[in-house]
């Protein structure tokens, strides 16, 4: 089978004029590097960087029913979200397993804002469908964001008010006459903003936060930081972290799931996993030596007892060690402070079962 061609970030040519490495993620061709990804990693937890997130789905949904299909849909409780506000959940299979993870933004009293990962946007649209809405992909709209300690300068100079987001805030303002919709969100840990607009403005928009953030010292980063970043904030990936094979439950994230709010798609199957006990749980692992930098797929072992595989791994620039996140069964087999292994290409590299996140969050970042 002939695969799909790539899809096409609006900002491309800007990308390849600034020397940015290309690459394909989530169907997409994207930038993944421009200076280097530890450069552009520092540059997000020291000043503020700037990423193209265009690949990621935007959904409109409205309605005098849009935010109880999603109730109905969703595992998070959307009863506690007032206009201007926005919260993470999960999208499950009826087995519990994780079919997707997203953002849900309230944008006005009916009408809500959806931001899925690139490559399940058609899944999630599809299952909006069948609780009887009827979604709105914004194929023609870009995704900005602006993330670091000294993002709510920039963002105040491109969109004045929404420096005074509170954090998973958001609002609709314009930009050069054109919709705009902007968060306190981010995927990074820090103090951080996005940005989703008609594709039509893109390249104004990246040249007003390029030149917005000149003085704070703004710096284009790729997908190779954001995805540093994220690990060491202990933020999952889906497709790696999330899966079907994967409840919330088994992935730590006990808090997107409301299971006082009434049915829910899988909520039945994670019932019986609270009542027969987790099969796996995903812990959060760090080497000891600084060389050892572990990947995915990767056994994990303790006393030569395989537990389970990294999910994913890289080498933290804030720790100066690697580190990973794994699916460990059984779930209680080890416990943070406990010592585990890692086969990283035939050699048992020593490791250790750590808290998350892997770096605290920035007191910026709140």
């Amino acid at each position: 089978m002939v695969p799909a061609p790539l899809r096409r970030t609006p900002l491309e040519d800007v990308h390849r004029a600034l020397g940015a490495k290309m690459g394909a993620f989530g169907g997409w061709e994207m930038p993944i590097e421009y200076a280097g990804a530890v450069s552009e990693h520092l540059a997000v937890r020291e000043r503020v960087g700037l990423f193209d997130l265009s690949h990621l789905g935007k959904v409109d949904v409205d309605g005098a029913e849009a935010g109880a299909g999603l109730q109905r849909l969703l595992t998070n409780d959307l009863a506690k979200v007032g206009v201007g506000r926005a919260q993470y959940h999960l999208l499950l299979h009826e087995d519990g397993g994780a079919a997707e993870d997203l953002i849900v933004y309230r944008v006005d009293a009916e009408r809500w804002f959806v931001v899925p990962n690139a490559a399940n946007t058609a899944t999630a649209c599809d299952a909006m469908r069948s609780v009887g809405l009827a979604p709105r992909p914004l194929e023609d709209w870009c995704f900005l964001g602006v993330q670091g300690p000294r993002s709510r300068a920039v963002i105040e100079a491109v969109a004045p008010g929404a420096g005074l987001l509170p954090y998973f805030g958001c609002l609709e303002t314009s930009f050069g006459g054109h919709r705009l919709v902007v968060a306190r969100t981010g995927y990074t840990g820090e103090r951080g903003y996005e940005v989703f607009g008609p594709s039509a403005i893109a390249r104004d928009l990246w040249d007003a936060f390029l030149a917005a953030g000149a003085t704070h010292g703004i710096e284009p980063c790729g997908l190779a930081a954001r995805d540093v970043l994220r690990l060491e904030m202990g933020y999952p990936l889906y497709g790696q972290d999330l899966d079907p094979a994967h409840s919330p439950l088994e992935a730590g994230l006990e808090r997107a799931v409301a299971m006082d709010k009434g049915d829910f798609r899988g909520r039945a199957a994670l019932e019986r996993q609270r009542r027969e006990g987790l099969p796996s749980r995903l812990r959060a692992i760090v080497t000891d030596e600084r060389r050892n930098i572990p990947r995915a797929h990767q056994t994990v072992s303790v006393g030569g007892r395989a537990l389970g595989s990294v999910t994913s791994g890289t080498f933290s620039p804030t720790l100066g060690r690697g580190i990973a996140l794994a699916y460990l069964s059984p779930p209680d087999a080890v416990a943070p402070g406990d010592a585990v292994e890692i086969d990283i290409r035939g050699r048992a590299a020593a490791a250790r079962v750590v808290d998350l996140p892997f770096v605290p969050r920035s007191p910026r970042g709140d």
